[in-house]
C-alpha cells in the first residue's frame, strides 16, 4: 500500500474536528502551556507559502508540549477589520462585512488544510460585535482612569476630581498633556463642562489637536507605516502632515514600566533594543530660552545642558506651537510656504534623511540664559513636534545635524579645542575633560553634566527631568471599517456611554466614502445618535485596537459578562510564547503591553507582562523565475543561449515553472499577449533564469500553500517549511527542493509497509545499534525543538531513516511516530491507527531518552598499514592489546597488504587507532 497523502490528509483533518481532538478547558491536574500566534488580517488574496512559517513552528511546539503531558492553549482568530476591506467596499459598493466574512471563511480553509491543532472553538473576529464589545468596555475604562507616578498605576478619575475639589493640583504627580496649576476654590468654580476639559487633560483615553498623516485620497488619517514617501501604501495618494482633533491613549505614562518589564522577558536581546529605542528614555535637563522684545519663552530639552555655551542658535519643529508667534512679517510667506512643503514629508522620512538640510529663518532672537548672547529661531524639518519640547538649542561643534544645518545657513560654530582658557564650554576629546574658565573648568563630561543640572535649577530657569521618545497613540480613524466609539457629544462635550449600552455597533451607511465636506462614512449614517438625539463619534477606532487584548479574550471567548473571568486568567494566566513577526516590534507589541498592563492595573489581568517568550520567525522570501524575450518579437529565448541576443527579462509566474523548467502551453495560455509566443529551446526544454525577492503578486513568485498541498500534501509543505532554515532567519523559498522532504515521507511510510504492501511490523527486540539510533534522534530533536531549530530536526530524522534502513520493529517505530508527529501529523495519526491504536497519538507521551543506550560498548578502529588508513575492524572496548594484534594481523584484509612481507610491529592505541608496521 502506497503513501496516498490526498487520502489521508482530508480523512484525519475531518476525523479530528468530529472528535474535537484539540479542544481545551482549563485543567487544574495538568500544567497549562499556552502558545500564540500573531492572527492574521484575512486579505481576499489568502495566504501563501511564506505565511504559514510561524503558524507552522508554532503548531509543533503546541503537539510536543501537549505529548510532554501539558494542557496547552493554542487559538487562533482573525484581526478583521481594516482599511483593505474598506477600499474595496468603496470600489464595489460590497459591504465589508461581506467580503471580510467571505476572507475568513477561506482562511479558515486553508488553515485547516495543513493540519493545524487550533481549539477552534475559541475563535475570535474583531469585526464581531460580540468581540469588539470588550474593545469599547476598555476603552471607557481608560477614559474612566488617570495614571499616578506616585502608586505607578492607574486609578479611577474620580479619585483626581476628589483631589481637585481638596487641594486642586497642588502635590498631585500625575501624567497630563500639559502640565496645570489651579486651586480647590478654582476647580470648585468651574462649570461641569469647564471641568470635562480640564479632565481630558489626564484622562487615559483623551480628545486633543494633533499633528496626523492625512490622506485626503483616502478620507482618513494614517500610521506612519502606511506612508512612504509622501504617500499612502494602499492607493499612492497624497500624504500631508496635518492638525486634527484626535482620540489618543496616553502610551506615555506607561514608557517606565514598559521598559523596567522587558528585563523579565525572554526576549531577543535585538528586539528588546528596538523597543529601548523607540521608548527612548533620556535624562536632561528641560530650560527655557527668553525671546528678544517680549515675555514669551522657549522651552527645550538637552541632555548636555553643559553645552549651553556652545550654542549658536535655536530651530523649532514646523508644527511647534509657537510658529506663528515667533515669525515677523517680514518671515511670514517663506515660512508658510515651509511649513506646506514639510506637510508633504511624514516624521518617518524626516528622521530617515539625514544628509538633507533645509530651514527658514523666523524673524525671532532667543536668548542664551547663560551667556545672554541673541540666537537666531529657525524652523527646520529635522526638529520633530512630538519628541522633547519641538525646540532645540543647536550647537554644531556637538551635532552632525546642527552643524551641517549652520555650514548651510552660514551661523556660528564654537569650535572644539585640545585645552586652553575659553568663555565657552567645549568637550575636548582626547581628554575627555571640560575646558572652562567659570564653574566647569576642568570637569569631566558627566561631572559637568550633573554641576549644570544644579545651576539651571538655582538659577530658576529649568530642571532636571527624563524624558521619552514614546509619544501617545493616535486612536482615531476618519473610516468606515472599525470599532466605533462608544462616545456621544453633548453640548461639543465627550460623554461616554453606559456599559450596558455595549456594543455599539456600526450602522448602515448609503457609501463608505467620506463625506464631500471631508467628515467620516459615520456622518452619512441616519440615526447615528442617542435616543436623546447626542450624536456619537464619527471616527473609528485604529486597527490595533482589536488586536491588543485579543490573547485575553482567547482564555475565556464566550463569556458575555466579563472580557474574562478571574478563573480563567488565573489558570491561563500569560503567553508562554509568542510566534511573530519582528515588524511589529514597534506598534502592536508596543500598545498590547501598554493595554496589558492597564488591565492589570485594573485588576481583569493577573500578571503585568503578556508575553513570556518571543520568536520572531523570518521571512520566506519568493524564488522568481524569468523568461526572456527576443527584444521587439514574441519570441523567448532559454536562459542557457541568451547571451546571443537582445533580450527583455520578464516575471513568470512560478506555478507553471518546475524545476526551473517552463511549462510552454501553460506560458501561452498564462497571458493573451503570449499565446502566440515562440521558443528558442536547449536541449529540447525552455530553462527559466531566477532571483531571490520579496514574495509579491507583481512579481508572480507568490505560491500558494493549496497547490503544494495538492501536489505533495500537507505534512511535506509542515516539513519543508521547517528545513528551508533557521526559524528566526529569512530564507528563500525553492520549490525544485521540495522533492527531497516528499522522498523522505514515502520512504518512512515504507518502513511500516515492507514492499509497499500491507503493514509489516514485527515484534523482535531491536539490537542495541537500532536503539542507539533511536535514542540519538530522541535527543537530538527534542533538544532542537526547544531550541526552536526545527530545521535541524528534520535533518536529524532523515539522518535516522537512513542508518535505521529496514528496521521494522514496533519497539523502535512506535516511538519514532510519535517522535515525528508534530512535525508530519496526518501521516503520524494514520500509521499509529494501523498500528492498532484506537486514541490519537498525541495522547501518547513523548519518548524520553535514555542516555543508557548511547554508552559506548565497542570501538570501530581504524586500521592503518605505514600510516595509510586501509579499513576498519570493530573491538569492544577493554580488548586486550594482544587479542587485538592478533585479530588484526587475522584478519583477511590484511593479506594483501602484507603478502610477502615481514610484520615488524603493531601498534594498538586503545580506542583511538591500530598502525602495522611492514
Amino acid at each position: 500500500m502506497e503513501y496516498n497523502f490526498r487520502e489521508i490528509e482530508p480523512r484525519w483533518q475531518k476525523e479530528w474536528e468530529r472528535r474535537r481532538t484539540y479542544r481545551v478547558d482549563a485543567d487544574a491536574s495538568r500544567p497549562k502551556y499556552y502558545v500564540l500566534d500573531m492572527f492574521p488580517y484575512p486579505s481576499g488574496a489568502g495566504l501563501h507559502v511564506g505565511h504559514p512559517l510561524g503558524y507552522i513552528a508554532s503548531d509543533i511546539y503546541t503537539r510536543y508540549k501537549r505529548l510532554c503531558g501539558f494542557n496547552v492553549l493554542h487559538p487562533m482568530g482573525f484581526d478583521a477589520f481594516g482599511l483593505p476591506a474598506e477600499q474595496y467596499a468603496i470600489q464595489t459598493g460590497q459591504h465589508p462585512a461581506v467580503t471580510t466574512a467571505q476572507n475568513v471563511a477561506r482562511y479558515r480553509e486553508q488553515l485547516d488544510k495543513l493540519g493545524f491543532s487550533y481549539d477552534w472553538d475559541r475563535q475570535v473576529v474583531t469585526s464581531d460585535p460580540a468581540y469588539y464589545r470588550w474593545t469599547q468596555w476598555a476603552f471607557l475604562k481608560m477614559f474612566d482612569s488617570y495614571y499616578c507616578y506616585d502608586r505607578q498605576q492607574a486609578r479611577p478619575i474620580a479619585e483626581l476630581t476628589e483631589a481637585f475639589a481638596l487641594r486642586g493640583t497642588e502635590g498631585l504627580h500625575v501624567a497630563c498633556t500639559e502640565r496645570m496649576e489651579f486651586t480647590a476654590a478654582e476647580w470648585n468654580a468651574m462649570d461641569g463642562k469647564r471641568r470635562q476639559e480640564v479632565l481630558l487633560n489626564y484622562r487615559l483615553a483623551y480628545r486633543a489637536d494633533t499633528t496626523v498623516n492625512w490622506c485626503e485620497g483616502l478620507g482618513t488619517v494614517l500610521a506612519n507605516d502606511e506612508v512612504v514617501n509622501g504617500l499612502s501604501v494602499r492607493g499612492g495618494f497624497p500624504v500631508v502632515q496635518k492638525r486634527m482633533k484626535q482620540w489618543l491613549l496616553r502610551v506615555s505614562a506607561y514608557a517606565e514600566r514598559l521598559l523596567d518589564g522587558m528585563e523579565r522577558l525572554d526576549w531577543s536581546e535585538s528586539l528588546k533594543e528596538i523597543q529601548r529605542n523607540w521608548i527612548g528614555r533620556s535624562t536632561g535637563a528641560q530650560m527655557f530660552f527668553g525671546i528678544r522684545g517680549s515675555g514669551r519663552k522657549l522651552e527645550i530639552f538637552t541632555t548636555r545642558p553643559d553645552t549651553v555655551f556652545g550654542c549658536t542658535f535655536m530651530v523649532i519643529a514646523p508644527e511647534h506651537e509657537q510658529v506663528c508667534a515667533l515669525t515677523t512679517d517680514a518671515q511670514r510667506a517663506e515660512v508658510e510656504r515651509y511649513i506646506e512643503e514639510t506637510k508633504r514629508r511624514s516624521e518617518r522620512e524626516r528622521m530617515a534623511d539625514t544628509k538633507r538640510v533645509s530651514g527658514v529663518f523666523t524673524g525671532s532672537y532667543a536668548i542664551n540664559p547663560f551667556t545672554g548672547t541673541e540666537l537666531p529661531v529657525y524652523i527646520s524639518d529635522y526638529v520633530l513636534a512630538g519628541y522633547g519640547t519641538g525646540a532645540i538649542m543647536a550647537v554644531p561643534a556637538h551635532d552632525a545635524r546642527d552643524y551641517a544645518f549652520a555650514k548651510h545657513f552660514g551661523l556660528g560654530i564654537v569650535p572644539v579645542v585640545e585645552g586652553g582658557d575659553i568663555d565657552v564650554a567645549s568637550y575636548d576629546a582626547k581628554e575627555g575633560r571640560m575646558m572652562n574658565s567659570g564653574f566647569l573648568d576642568g570637569l569631566d563630561v558627566k561631572e559637568a553634566i550633573e554641576r549644570m543640572f544644579a545651576e539651571i535649577e538655582a538659577r530658576g530657569i529649568g530642571r532636571k527631568k527624563v524624558n521619552y521618545r514614546l509619544r501617545d497613540a493616535i486612536f482615531s480613524r476618519q473610516r468606515y471599517w472599525g470599532e466605533p466609539f462608544p462616545i456621544y457629544y453633548k453640548d461639543d462635550t465627550a460623554c461616554p456611554l453606559p456599559e450596558d449600552a455595549l456594543p455599539l455597533t456600526l450602522p448602515d451607511v448609503p457609501e463608505f466614502r467620506p463625506t464631500s465636506s471631508g467628515e467620516p462614512p459615520l456622518a452619512r449614517a441616519e440615526g447615528w445618535h442617542t435616543a436623546e438625539g447626542y450624536p456619537y463619534e464619527t471616527s473609528t477606532m485604529p486597527g490595533f485596537a482589536g488586536s491588543s487584548a485579543y490573547y485575553l479574550r482567547y482564555m475565556d471567548p464566550h463569556n458575555d459578562r466579563e472580557l474574562v473571568s478571574r478563573e480563567a486568567n488565573a489558570y491561563w494566566r500569560s503567553v508562554d510564547l509568542y510566534i511573530g513577526g519582528i515588524e511589529h516590534a514597534t506598534g502592536h507589541l508596543i500598545y498590547s503591553r501598554f493595554w496589558n498592563k492597564f488591565l492589570y492595573d485594573i485588576g481583569v489581568a493577573v500578571e503585568d507582562e503578556p508575553f513570556r517568550k518571543l520568536v520572531n520567525q523570518g521571512m520566506i522570501q519568493g524564488r522568481s523565475n524569468f523568461v526572456y524575450r527576443v527584444a521587439g518579437t514574441n519570441t523567448f529565448v532559454s536562459f542557457g543561449l541568451k547571451d546571443g541576443y537582445e533580450t527583455q527579462p520578464i516575471h513568470v509566474d512560478v506555478n507553471i515553472v518546475k524545476n526551473d523548467i517552463l511549462d510552454l502551453e501553460a506560458f501561452r495560455a498564462w497571458r493573451p499577449e503570449f499565446a502566440d509566443a515562440q521558443f528558442i529551446l536547449e536541449e529540447g526544454r525552455y530553462v527559466c533564469g531566477w532571483a531571490v525577492e520579496k514574495m509579491s503578486k507583481s512579481m508572480y513568485n507568490v505560491v500558494n500553500p493549496d497547490y503544494i498541498v495538492e501536489h505533495y500534501g500537507a505534512d511535506t509543505l509542515r516539513m519543508y517549511e521547517m528545513f528551508l532554515g533557521p526559524l528566526e532567519q529569512s530564507k528563500p523559498w525553492d520549490t525544485n527542493g521540495i522533492d527531497g522532504v516528499h522522498k523522505f515521507l514515502r520512504r518512512f511510510w515504507r518502513l511500516f509497509h515492507a514492499g509497499g504492501g500491507e503493514l509489516s511490523v514485527n515484534e523482535e527486540a531491536p539490537s542495541p545499534q537500532e536503539l542507539k539510533v533511536l535514542h540519538r534522534t530522541i535527543k537530538k530533536v527534542s533538544e532542537d525543538i526547544e531550541n526552536f531549530s526545527f530545521n535541524t530536526s528534520v535533518s536529524a530524522f532523515m539522518i535516522c531513516l537512513n542508518e535505521l534502513g529496514d528496521c521494522s520493529k514496533r519497539a523502535v517505530l512506535e516511538p519514532l511516530l510519535v517522535l515525528l508527529s508534530p512535525f508530519a501529523p496526518h501521516i503520524a495519526e494514520e500509521l499509529w491507527h494501523e498500528l492498532g491504536h484506537e486514541g490519537t497519538i498525541f495522547d501518547e507521551r513523548y519518548p524520553v531518552f535514555d542516555p543508557a543506550c548511547l554508552v559506548e560498548n565497542s570501538f570501530d578502529y581504524p586500521v592503518s598499514v605505514n600510516g595509510k588508513m586501509r579499513f576498519k575492524k570493530e573491538f569492544p572496548l577493554g580488548a586486550a592489546v594482544s587479542e587485538i594484534e592478533a585479530a588484526v594481523l587475522a584478519d583477511p584484509q590484511m593479506e594483501k597488504y602484507t603478502a610477502g612481507k615481514e610484520v615488524r610491529k603493531v601498534i594498538v592505541v586503545p580506542g583511538k587507532i591500530i598502525n602495522v608496521v611492514v
